[in-house]
């Protein structure tokens, strides 16, 4: 029986990371081709800082060369570092919106004419602080609210073209991301139990293969109808 994405061409930010893997994972078991692309390459993954104009349309390009043009964009790279809101410098600040924000506007960018071409359609990781406030996270949520409304926008714009655009905000997942800005942050003062309830892991962390079933509905064809849209997926904890 063939899959849900066979003859698909897809493009993968993020790949090297739990939900980008997975993404990459799913698609290519069912049938696409598939090129993921990372700040953290390896033998698998093409380089890409998604925060650099450059190095975005080089990947992009050599993607979309590789594949013989783009009929699925998954933007799923990302970052969070915890700050208080006095501790929040300009540079951590700005790296946020580069690569949450600024990331997915790039690549979409560069994936347009592919896109235009096969009516294909992106998909956008963001996140719940991007629907409500989360703690010692002010960067974050504001380049997640961001990312959500400048995917609902090229949804309307790009609509006349065939393509869709969705977005999907996560809870809590099980992946690096947390771990990581967790155990970079020092400052034991923290409210953690304020930040683990809110940041969706209430219900405990759910797996990145949660995330990937999302991204593959949105993507195939069974959402042919959907677009600008923004899927929760978060065991409630948003409502």
């Amino acid at each position: 029986m063939a899959g849900r994405f066979e003859g698909k061409r897809a493009l993968v930010t993020g790949a090297a990371g739990g939900v980008g893997r997975s993404t990459v994972e799913l698609l290519a078991g069912e049938g696409a081709a598939v090129v993921g692309v990372d700040l953290h390459a390896d033998a698998d993954v093409l380089a890409c800082d998604v925060s650099d104009q450059a190095s975005v349309q080089a990947a992009v390009a050599a993607a979309a060369d590789r594949l013989g043009g783009l009929d699925i964009v998954v933007n799923v790279a990302g970052i969070d570092q915890f700050r208080r809101f006095e501790d929040l410098d300009l540079a951590v600040w700005q790296r946020h919106l580069g690569v949450n924000l600024t990331g997915p506007m790039l690549v979409s960018h560069a994936a347009l004419p592919h896109l235009r071409a096969s009516k294909g359609n992106i998909v956008t990781i963001a996140s719940i602080a991007g629907l409500r406030a989360q703690p010692y996270q002010a960067a974050y949520c504001a380049s997640k609210g961001g990312v959500i409304l400048l995917m609902k926008s090229l949804a309307l714009e790009l609509a006349a073209d065939g393509i869709r655009v969705n977005t999907i905000c996560p809870g809590g997942v099980q992946t690096d991301l947390p771990t990581k800005a967790a155990a970079e942050h020092a400052d034991s003062q923290l409210d953690w139990g304020l930040l683990m309830e809110t940041a969706g892991a209430r219900y405990g962390f759910m797996p990145p293969r949660d995330i990937a079933d999302a991204v593959a509905y949105l993507a195939s064809d069974a959402a042919a109808s959907v677009t600008g849209a923004v899927l929760s997926v978060d065991r409630g904890t948003a409502c």
